[in-house]
């Protein structure tokens, strides 16, 4: 084995531990999570089920065990259900790029006041999810931190993430709660319906074409490192109203990381097009969508994602929560493409 190899591994360890130790800390105490039956959310219920903690969810679909029914955005009895609860993990939103500017305004924002107003005064620790596209989907420089400023570009998505940010540092400030805001990557991993099932379903239908010639940015982060993240936050002193960047620390050519999943399906790929062209596509393809009364992500705006040069950097993470990836991108695809094939999404 190669020194190298051997200095990741015992960074891996390291991270492991402070990671299970950070878990253990929530062990019999009572933890709310919104959006519990997203992506996001039942990754983290796992890893703090596990851990011993005394869990709460709160989702529009409900059906679950210890999952109320109910809409973030409406004051209800959902609020008394978290009320005592220590610490709430803020995962739902409306996460696409479809949708009036009244929706996003209510699910992305009116909803995470919501919640405050649930645990004001009584929870140690409130930890809101936000994006990396925080810091637009346009003009950014590569390697870009916490330092540099938000920008709102129109995109209702990314107006409302950085809104949202908004809500809960000024809740911090006033003494309501305690804050802590990770801006995750592009989430990805086995479930991941925006970067995992629908590249897989569109790439199968020959759908999905990159712009820029596949040329633009993609920047990742596993499910399990995201949760690691979430969990490191959760307990660290010193992330009390900061704000973290979380990926998995490398980007890459939008052509690169989808060429997995055309691997893994048997395709050649991904196709790629000019800008111009791809825009085109987007808007008509996602107009047919929509009459025809199907859920499409397809237009101009979704377009725009894939045309980010620049990365994020992951410095103050590392630095303040002792956050690094542990799955590399070569695990996470193998993880990705053994429940694919499960589902029946590859053959």
């Amino acid at each position: 084995m190669s020194a190298g190899a051997t200095s990741g591994d015992a960074q891996r360890a390291g991270v492991a531990a402070r990671v299970a130790a950070a878990a253990a800390a929530w062990r019999g105490r009572r933890v709310a999570i919104t959006g519990a039956r997203g992506f996001i959310g039942r990754a983290l219920w796992e890893r703090l089920e596990a851990a011993g903690a005394e869990l709460v969810g709160v989702d529009v679909r409900g059906g679950a065990p210890g999952v109320v029914a109910a809409d973030v955005a409406l004051p209800g009895p959902w609020q008394d259900a978290i009320a005592d609860c220590e610490l709430v993990v803020h995962c739902a939103a409306r996460v696409s790029n479809v949708g009036s500017s009244g929706d996003f305004w209510r699910d992305n924002v009116l909803a995470l006041r919501r919640v405050i107003d649930a645990v004001a005064g009584r929870a140690t620790r409130l930890v809101h999810l936000s994006s990396v596209r925080a810091f637009s989907d346009r003009a950014f420089p590569d390697g870009v931190g916490e330092r540099h400023p938000v920008r709102p570009d129109g995109h209702l998505y990314v107006d409302t993430k950085i809104a949202s940010e908004q809500v809960a540092l000024q809740a911090h400030a006033a003494g309501e709660v305690v804050a802590t805001i990770l801006r995750p990557g592009d989430v990805w991993g086995p479930g991941s319906r925006p970067w995992t099932v629908l590249p897989v379903e569109l790439i199968r239908r020959r759908r999905f074409v990159l712009p820029a010639w596949g040329r633009g940015l993609f920047s990742p982060v596993y499910i399990d490192n995201l949760v690691d993240a979430i969990v490191l936050a959760a307990a660290e002193p010193a992330a009390a109203g900061r704000v973290f960047t979380i990926t998995d620390g490398v980007a890459l050519s939008t052509r690169l990381f989808f060429a997995h999943y055309c691997r893994m399906l048997g395709v050649r790929g991904p196709l790629v097009a000019p800008t111009w062209l791809v825009r085109a596509l987007a808007a008509v393809g996602g107009a047919l969508d929509r009459l025809a009364g199907r859920d499409s992500e397809l237009s101009p705006a979704a377009v725009d994602y894939f045309l980010r040069y620049g990365s994020y950097s992951i410095t103050e993470a590392q630095r303040v929560l002792g956050y690094a990836p542990r799955v590399d991108l070569a695990e996470g695809m193998r993880r990705t493409e053994a429940w694919l094939r499960a589902n029946g999404l590859v053959g």
